[in-house]
């Protein structure tokens, strides 16, 4: 049997749900929270709002679903706002099931969006976020309105070196001066501080996950992806080389909305969260049916 993702202690546990409340706090308190049956374990999603199209947001690479906080308020002034802990990442999703491929990752996040009956969904996901919803995307766009990218990695180009330098050196240096130094280097400010990365520490110091490491998918699987699109590339992004991802993204899905913001780092949900939230709502207010958000 394969392996699922745990909490590698009790004391960590305890100790990484008191900095994701913490994280919680700063945004309002959702409308309602559910935990969805999977075929591999229960997903933990917040609702927040009750009106307007249904906008679904998938968080960066351990960061959990209070990544998004600060979002919540204005994206869920105008639609209904889902925001998913996902399977395998930590949060209050419990696996309980391998999954073997991409394939296992994109039908439980759809059978997530099932059990909500979501249809109309304008998908959202931030670094390896974006990821995964391209992982969906290509699977099971008949769900999907629009999906929005906010530096995705691994969807056109490869993780950089320098990425998976310190991938390697925070696993054998894993104290908070490597950790401070490596946020500096991928934000190009030290966001150190910020809830959400204070929130992406204590998973990588309390969680084991155990999930298919994200791989590039086919450019014939891009191409034919056919969901309206939206792609945020960081100029100064180190995670990937961020030109070659934006104009590989121009060419397979040539009917994209991609756009390079060459002043900021990797994490611009940090960074200026106030021009991601508000370029998002105009994206999808020019697709819903009366052009308005």
């Amino acid at each position: 049997m394969g392996k699922t993702g745990a909490f590698i202690s009790d004391g960590k546990r305890t100790s990484y749900f008191a900095t994701y409340r913490a994280a919680m706090a700063e945004g309002p308190p959702p409308a309602a929270v559910y935990d969805i049956e999977t075929s591999f374990g229960t997903t933990r999603v917040y609702r927040h709002g009750s009106g307007g199209a249904p906008i679904v947001l998938l968080h960066g690479l351990l960061a959990g679903g209070p990544m998004w906080a600060s979002f919540w308020e204005r994206l869920s002034a105008g639609h209904t706002v889902y925001t998913v802990d996902i399977l395998g990442e930590g949060g209050h999703s419990v696996q309980t099931e391998p999954m073997t491929d991409h394939a296992d990752r994109a039908r439980c996040l759809d059978e997530v969006l099932a059990a909500l009956r979501l249809t109309g969904v304008h998908l959202v996901g931030a670094s390896s976020g974006g990821w995964q919803a391209v992982n969906h995307a290509t699977r099971y766009r008949d769900r999907l309105a629009t999906v929005t990218l906010v530096d995705p990695t691994t969807v056109t180009a490869n993780f950089s070196f320098g990425a998976l330098r310190y991938g390697v050196l925070l696993k054998l240096f894993p104290f908070g001066w490597m950790w401070r130094r490596f946020f500096r280097w991928a934000a190009g400010a030290d966001i150190s501080d910020d809830p959400a990365v204070r929130l992406a520490r204590a998973t990588i110091g309390a969680y084991r996950p155990a999930v298919p490491f994200q791989t590039c998918p086919p450019e014939a699987d891009l191409r034919a992806m056919d969901v309206p699109t939206l792609a945020i590339f960081s100029g100064r992004s180190v995670a990937h080389d961020s030109a070659l991802a934006a104009e590989r993204m121009r060419a397979w899905l040539p009917e994209s909305e991609v756009e390079v913001w060459p002043e900021l780092g990797h994490y611009l949900t940090a960074a200026d969260r106030h021009r991601v939230a508000d370029r998002l709502l105009r994206f999808v207010a020019a697709r819903l049916p009366d052009h308005q958000a």
